[in-house]
């Protein structure tokens, strides 16, 4: 025979037994109570941290401008402007052709294809000649440079830099560049006159040279940066008369050729045959 336990009494405690979905979901729903206490405390930490966060947060954004503002004014220095709220082109000299080598002492100093030497203002952003305007006629004047002239940064040299490039004459010698080394633009451009070197290049640091443009009359003062030439050598005059001919005419001795120096051994040959 089976015996069953009593059953228990509904209204006793039952620590054992489950709560439904119902009552546990009614248990995790905050109190009022409880929302008021958390807003309290969020609203406590805030006041304590608004007087220490603030002014950080000010300093920081603050050093940033200052950081930015100091790069932006360092920049437009570089660039040659003279106020930063200046909304003026970028100006520079440039020679338009190549020098005619090889120089010599005495010897007007010429552009390829025995043409003058040009010189042109342009903006140096577009690359465009600058035809209109104060600067379009400027007065330029030509100068000697070292021969390894480059600038710190290039081809964006200070003023400073170029007027330390400068070469003067040696002591109780001639002006290093005797002409006319003075110019001026005429719808941007101007043409070298007669100019010519006194003295050779090979007293010089890298004994070569560079010719260099400034403009020393701005008009309204705007940095123009300066030109320069590629360096080249200039020997003494009395090179001159071994000097090759490109090209050659048919009045020419035959020593005038490349490859056949005057009086060598070929210019001798061909002499001996009439070839002259």
């Amino acid at each position: 025979m089976s015996h069953k336990r009593p059953q228990e009494d509904s209204t006793k405690g039952r620590p054992s037994e489950a709560f439904t979905p119902d009552q546990d979901k009614r248990r995790r729903v905050p109190t009022l109570r409880n929302v008021v206490q958390e807003v309290m405390k969020l609203q406590s930490v805030q006041h304590l941290l608004e007087p220490v966060l603030e002014p950080l947060i000010r300093r920081v954004v603050k050093e940033e401008v200052e950081v930015a503002f100091r790069k932006h004014l360092n920049n437009m220095k570089r660039n040659g402007g003279k106020d930063v709220n200046s909304t003026s082109r970028s100006l520079q000299l440039q020679f338009l052709n190549n020098l005619s080598l090889p120089v010599f002492t005495g010897t007007r100093i010429e552009a390829e294809e025995c043409s003058a030497i040009k010189v042109a203002i342009v903006d140096s952003l577009t690359g465009q000649i600058v035809s209109s305007g104060p600067e379009s006629s400027a007065k330029v004047e030509v100068v000697v440079l070292e021969g390894d002239f480059d600038g710190d940064e290039g081809d964006n040299w200070t003023l400073e830099e170029f007027k330390n490039n400068i070469v003067r004459e040696r002591e109780g010698k001639k002006p290093l560049l005797a002409g006319d080394a003075f110019l001026t633009l005429t719808r941007g451009i101007g043409l070298v006159g007669e100019i010519s070197f006194s003295d050779n290049s090979s007293w010089t640091r890298s004994r070569r040279f560079r010719l260099g443009a400034r403009v020393v009359d701005g008009s309204d003062g705007t940095r123009v940066r300066e030109a320069k030439t590629e360096s080249f050598i200039v020997r003494d005059h009395r090179g001159e008369l071994y000097k090759k001919h490109h090209p050659p005419s048919l009045s020419d001795e035959v020593w005038r050729l490349e490859k056949i120096g005057k009086d060598g051994a070929f210019h001798k040959r061909l002499s001996r045959e009439n070839i002259n």
